[in-house]
């Protein structure tokens, strides 16, 4: 698992040219995208497709040349291979059938973001591409509001504005965001503002919804211990006026971020109180 440049040719690790030149196969997603980067670094090493159309078909050969002890690189357009990629089938039949897995670690984009946004990087949610659909993009937010982590995205140029406007929704317009975009590349730009800013700016200029984005979206405030105490004991009590206790607990639990043992145990004290 070779990671190669996500921009900048710099970036790509002498480890990494190494391996490329040794294996006796390279397996990459686009052979078209990836032969210039291989001639700039005199790598000659045999090169075979294997994208989403034709990943069964691919990993089958892959396989079956591991079983006669070739040693194959994998490697994605741009970045570490497997993050919003193909190959993670290949991967596990490796693990499956006792065949080595080594990773040549290298540049990601995701990660890359993530260290220049200044948002909590203690805990972080990737999320890769969001729906194409509006209806699909809302509910897969809607289920992301409460998250304490930062939240990371791959955004596609043409749905950038549209996805920070069903953001700017979900989240609210004053969440704090960054917008990461051309990675390591001439026109690299990173926007750091409030959600509805940062639409605004989008919206404005045209050459930010252009190239590769990254998109980070700061994580739900937690609220003050008692204040949070307070309102999860509030919607249980609503709940469990039409729902049984055990349903009410795990629902209340998914809305706040309760524990569902200890809001079931709630549950059943508000439902039979102990009598005087």
């Amino acid at each position: 698992m070779v990671a190669t440049p996500i921009g900048n040719l710099d970036d790509f690790s002498p480890r990494a040219v190494k391996t490329l030149k040794q294996v006796n196969l390279i397996a990459a997603e686009d052979t078209r995208h990836s032969k210039p980067l291989l001639r700039h670094f005199g790598i000659s090493t045999p090169l075979i497709a294997m994208h989403e159309h034709n990943e069964r078909e691919a990993m089958q050969n892959i396989l079956a040349r591991l079983k006669e002890n070739q040693s194959i690189a994998l490697i994605s357009d741009a970045g570490t291979p497997l993050i919003s990629d193909p190959g993670f089938p290949l991967v596990r039949e490796c693990h499956q059938l006792g065949i080595r897995v080594c990773p040549i670690p290298g540049a990601s984009a995701a990660i890359c973001a993530i260290s220049a946004a200044g948002l909590p990087s203690d805990r972080f949610l990737f999320e890769g591409f969001l729906p194409r659909t509006q209806a699909a993009r809302r509910e897969r937010l809607q289920g992301l509001k409460h998250e304490h982590c930062t939240l990371v995205f791959y955004e596609s140029n043409h749905r950038i504005r549209e996805s920070l406007q069903d953001m700017q929704l979900v989240f609210g317009a004053d969440r704090p965001a960054l917008l990461a975009r051309e990675l390591t590349k001439l026109h690299e730009t990173l926007i750091s503002a409030p959600l509805d800013e940062l639409l605004q700016q989008v919206e404005a200029d045209p050459m930010q919804r252009k190239g590769e984005i990254v998109l980070l979206v700061a994580g739900a405030e937690k609220k003050a211990d008692a204040e949070q105490t307070a309102e999860a004991t509030r919607i249980l009590e609503i709940l469990l006026k039409e729902l049984p206790v055990k349903q009410a607990a795990a629902l209340t639990a998914q809305i706040t971020g309760e524990k569902k043992n200890q809001l079931y145990q709630e549950a059943l004290a508000l439902r039979d109180p102990p009598k005087s």
